[in-house]
């Protein structure tokens, strides 16, 4: 795609479901979604250009609207005129960038702790990150701080007693290919002008069905948010998952793979 790789994972038949990962995650975040979906549905998988086992172009463009560009041109590429969308943290951003740019292709909506304009969480160290001179000393200190990554995971649990084994393992892996952290900077340095942008857009998705899916321990995206973003939706769900954190899907993946197809069935006709 656009003379790139991209990498994306699929698996069942029915309607289309595309699944999108969070800042820095990859396809593996959702090991425990897709065989529970694909019962149901057709489910798409991807890993976003920049991270996970996609390539990463130098000088991609990391705003939210360029990522749900290239979202809405991998629907393209695998021949998928309309879908229901779920994205988690970042990625919650970016299918609901897509929507707005793209209604028309975009049945139902499910946000896992979606990135939001309402969140405070995390402002101050997006900020600091995003400075140039910063991020140039974050980026050759990082290779020294691998331990970091493991504290990093503990804190997205609600109770880091429920990673599973190989988790840390999974995610770290493509932490080895080179450009992967300079993407991540790259998505902070536009976060607060994406994020006024996504304000601003989400008149034009407020009549898709949408289900939001929320931990009450969040510790990245407040889930005090919540209920402002679904004031912007007409037809608007929310699940809260008692002392959950910032990954349901992995920390309580039973439960949010009930509320899922509990939402998604019957399917839209």
């Amino acid at each position: 795609m656009d003379g790139a790789r991209l990498r994306y994972l699929y698996s069942g038949s029915g309607p289309a479901l595309v699944l999108v990962h969070g800042l820095l995650g990859y396809s593996f975040s959702w090991r425990f979604t897709i065989p529970a979906l694909s019962q149901q549905a057709t489910v798409y998988a991807v890993d976003m250009l920049g991270v996970g086992y996609s390539d990463r172009p130098v000088g991609l463009d990391c705003s939210l609207r360029a990522s749900a560009g290239r979202l809405l041109r991998f629907l393209d590429e695998v021949g998928i005129d309309s879908c229901d969308l779920l994205g988690t943290s970042h990625g919650g951003a970016v299918t609901m960038m897509a929507a707005a740019l793209a209604p028309r292709r975009v049945r139902r909506l499910i946000l896992a702790d979606p990135v939001n304009p309402w969140s405070a969480h995390g402002r101050r160290l997006t900020a600091f990150l995003s400075n140039r001179v910063v991020s140039a000393l974050f980026l050759r200190l990082a290779p020294l701080m691998r331990g970091a990554h493991g504290l990093v995971l503990r804190r997205l649990y609600g109770d880091p007693r429920r990673i599973s084994p190989g988790t840390l393992a999974g995610y770290s892996a493509p932490f080895a290919i080179p450009g992967t952290l300079e993407h991540g900077l790259g998505i902070l340095r536009t976060w607060s002008q994406d994020l006024q942008l996504l304000e601003s857009m989400l008149p034009r998705i407020a009549h898709i069905p949408t289900l939001l899916i929320w931990g009450s321990r969040d510790r990245a995206v407040s889930p005090a948010s919540a209920n402002l973003l679904r004031e912007h939706f007409r037809n608007c769900r929310l699940v809260t998952m008692d002392g959950i954190g910032h990954m349901p899907y992995e920390e309580a993946p039973e439960e949010f793979n009930h509320v899922l197809r509990e939402f998604l069935s019957p399917p839209l006709g």
